[in-house]
């Protein structure tokens, strides 16, 4: 009874998940039977009976006409000035909230949509459009987009646009471009899948002259598509042959208004290095130099995770490291990385399972441009803590410790010399080059021309040596050079200007550790050694890498205690200046990971800044 009595005092709130779809659902049905129909709606050359309060209901635009005093809010019969399959797929969306979708009707019913301000269908075409997007529709999509004002959808199709510039530029749509959309895409800094003499040849001469612009030097329109082509990532040959694909020979007057405007912006970079020339790119547009940070351990344990920062930023607050990708392996160290026309390589490397090592031969490369990895041939024999870098247009693996037992090639460290291969990558693979004459692992390389330097690490029983090699890639033979001024393993060898700097790394006096201190140059036109520079925090396992003359050493720790708060110090050396500075710390403790330069879009849809 008491229970009964506090029932009734407190009562029972009801909710019926179905009253929504019972609502919806009589309502389509007393349009179906034609039944207490308030308005029509005229549109071209056909009428549609509905409800005012269920158009309404589901529209700003028709709440406004019937609520708000309009002259319509009286009226039985209104005219739309949209198309008539527009608003009968609309009818439908509001009476059963079903709407098809397709290239035939998307058009009319985006603007039937946008027309009545029904957003939530406006929505669904965006999201539509986006889905659609390719080459053969990408310039129809784009002027939708930009006469309906869909501006995330139009910033979506510019950068498709441009990374697929070359194969939209040969579709017959393309001329269909508005000069105004053709400067954005020149303009708008995204990257393009083509060399700069190919935007100048297939895309900007062939829009010129296929639109019959008129060639004249006080064109504004013409001058400022040519102000926007970078004249300084081409030699003039380039140039001169972009004109003469396109049947342009001197005496056209095309032909000297784009070759003054090369000569005039070639001088304003005449004593600048284009960016071409040092990053192996395709081309620079939408792309700006990062340092990376690629695996290592953190105080979370082993990471595949790669981090990328613009130390160029204007400002410090913009100088901050952000996620990039992660190395598609099980969590990994020891392997090797190099850059090659602008795609990093990760290669070999071990990794644990129930505290037994593993070594792997398998190697992986990634695309900055289109954020993807592709799997590569993996080594001919498994490889960790061994020397990875490219010389030309291959990459070298040399020695590092292996678990093959081919005694024609190998033996897991017992004998004198360290197996050697090179990697194609337009044949995907690898093949045995002649062996260095000397063990070793966690040595370190670079190229020279056509050299490859192998310098110092660990023989096969442990002790660290100073031994300096150089091998010709030409003619596949070892010369043994100078060695260097201390024996060091896990250090780093870069080539700047015309010399090469070996930094970091450690080794052993009495069998103590010992972390060196200084930065030691080799020059190779004299074959001799010196020191420049001691380096204020020496630390194990630090992430080293160069960029525009300094030299950067990124985390790592200065003693066993990896807690130590240099784990995350970067400190950086300028060598024109012959100072040292330091950045802002990576926000985490880290060590025994890679480092790199890598262009990078200067735009990404991720851009996830790591946490402290």
């Amino acid at each position: 009874m008491a229970s009964a009595v506090d029932t009734h005092l407190h009562g029972v709130n009801f909710e019926s998940f179905n009253h929504t779809n019972t609502i919806l659902k009589g309502l389509n049905d007393l349009r179906l039977k034609g039944c207490l129909f308030d308005i029509t709606l005229k549109v071209e050359d056909k009428s549609f009976k509905a409800h005012k309060a269920v158009l309404a209901a589901c529209s700003d635009y028709f709440r406004a006409m019937f609520i708000d005093c309009m002259k319509e809010a009286n009226q039985n019969e209104v005219s739309l000035s949209v198309s008539s399959q527009g608003i009968e797929l609309l009818l439908e969306y509001i009476y059963t909230s079903k709407l098809q979708l397709n290239l035939a009707n998307i058009q009319n019913v985006l603007a039937a949509a946008s027309y009545t301000q029904l957003d939530s269908v406006v929505e669904a075409c965006l999201n539509y459009l986006q889905d659609q997007l390719d080459i053969d529709n990408c310039i129809d999509i784009l002027t939708i987009s930009e006469t309906y004002s869909l501006n995330s959808l139009k910033e979506r199709v510019y950068r498709f646009i441009c990374g697929h510039l070359f194969e939209v530029s040969q579709i017959n749509e393309f001329i269909r471009l508005t000069f105004a959309q053709l400067s954005y895409i020149l303009s708008c800094d995204y990257p393009v899948d083509c060399s700069e003499s190919q935007v100048l040849s297939q895309v900007v001469l062939q829009w010129i002259i296929q639109t019959n612009l008129p060639v004249t030097e006080e064109n504004e329109q013409l001058n400022n598509l040519l102000k926007q082509i970078r004249f300084n990532e081409m030699p003039l040959t380039a140039v001169k042959q972009a004109l003469s694909h396109n049947q342009l020979t001197p005496k056209h007057d095309l032909y000297k208004i784009v070759i003054t405007h090369a000569r005039t912006e070639r001088k304003k970079f005449r004593t600048t290095q284009s960016l071409l020339n040092s990053a192996s790119l395709v081309n620079s547009r939408g792309m700006e130099i990062a340092l990376i940070k690629i695996g290592g351990f953190d105080l979370s344990g082993i990471t595949n995770e790669i981090t990328y920062c613009f130390p160029n930023a204007k400002t410090p607050s913009e100088q901050v490291w952000r996620y990039l990708t992660s190395i598609p392996h099980i969590k990994q160290s020891n392997f090797g990385c190099v850059v090659l026309n602008n795609q990093l390589y990760v290669v070999g490397g071990c990794y644990d399972i129930s505290l037994e090592e593993y070594i792997h031969p398998f190697g992986f490369r990634y695309c900055p441009i289109t954020n993807k990895w592709q799997t590569i041939s993996p080594m001919n024999q498994d490889r960790c803590r061994f020397s990875l870098n490219v010389v030309g247009s291959r990459i070298y693996a040399i020695g590092g410790v292996s678990e093959s037992h081919d005694d024609d090639m190998y033996d897991g460290g017992e004998t004198n010399y360290s197996s050697g291969e090179v990697y194609n990558p337009e044949t995907d693979k690898w093949e045995f080059i002649t062996a260095l004459p000397e063990y070793r692992s966690q040595h370190a390389s670079c190229a020279v021309d056509r050299y490859l330097y192998i310098s110092g690490g660990l023989d096969q029983f442990g002790g660290v040596l100073s031994t300096f090699w150089k091998y010709n890639t030409t003619c596949n033979y070892w010369t043994q050079l100078p060695p260097m001024l201390t024996g060091r393993a896990d250090h780093v060898i870069l080539n700047i200007g015309a010399k090469l700097y070996i930094c970091g790394g450690w080794y052993e006096i009495n069998t103590t550790r010992i972390l060196a201190g200084t930065i030691d140059v080799f020059n190779y036109a004299t074959n001799s050694w010196s020191t420049l520079t001691r380096i204020p925090t020496p630390k194990f396992h630090a992430g080293i890498v160069h960029l525009n003359n300094k030299i950067y050493i990124i985390g790592g720790f200065c003693s066993d205690d990896i807690f130590r708060h240099t784990a995350s110090r970067i400190e950086v050396f300028d060598i024109d200046k012959n100072t040292w500075s330091v950045m802002d710390n990576y926000p985490k403790n880290i060590w025994e990971h890679a480092c790199a330069s890598l262009y990078i879009p200067k735009c990404r849809e991720d851009m996830v800044v790591i946490d402290s």
